[in-house]
């Protein structure tokens, strides 16, 4: 009897490995800064390394994290992991976003705007790899202020959390959900 519990959850373990390897392989992982930081202590700096990495599934989840180890393997590993646990929903709208919107975290601030399909990623950076991971195809992009990699990745991911799906959007500013869809997805739905 216990020779078969313990079988069973072999097994089982087994299989849920199996499935996280699985769930592993379909994750876009992007490392977009690799810092060297430095610690002073009382007999000099002790020098680690900080890496900024972004996770997504391509189908509108994406997170962000941050490792910092003495190596950089390690450090990229950390912050794979920490971008895992933080994956995020977010609204998309077909291969772009819903609306227009504009968010900042420090001095980096990011706009982001919805384009037609086939324009593709207008952006750069941190804002492009985030955007890419979370399944954006078609987007306008501009990063103001400072330019630090890790102001504007987090900045982008506020954008993203502000976004609203069209549904939601429509019922706000009481209008018919058409109305407040881009032009070109009101096309298709005239046409269906």
């Amino acid at each position: 009897m216990a020779k078969e519990q313990r079988e069973q959850r072999d097994r089982e373990q087994r299989r849920d490995r199996r499935d996280r390897e699985e769930d592993r392989e379909e994750l876009d992982e992007r490392v977009i800064d690799i810092t060297r930081v430095a610690k002073v202590v009382k007999g000099g700096r002790h020098f680690a390394f900080r890496t900024v990495v972004i996770v997504g599934d391509g189908k509108g989840r994406v997170g962000i994290g941050i490792g910092k180890a003495r190596s950089v393997p390690d450090a990229i590993r950390k912050g794979t992991e920490r971008a895992r646990r933080n994956m995020e929903r977010v609204a998309l709208s077909g291969t772009t976003i819903p609306h227009q919107i504009t968010a900042g975290h420090g001095g980096a601030e990011v706009m982001l705007k919805p384009a037609s399909p086939g324009t593709g990623v207008i952006a750069g950076g941190g804002v492009r790899a985030v955007l890419e991971a979370a399944g954006v195809r078609d987007i306008l992009s501009k990063s103001m202020g400072s330019n630090n990699s890790l102001n504007i990745a987090h900045a982008t991911m506020e954008c993203l959390r502000q976004l609203k799906d069209v549904q939601t959007l429509a019922a706000m500013r009481g209008k018919d959900p058409n109305e407040v869809r881009p032009f070109w997805e009101r096309k298709r739905n005239v046409e269906q």
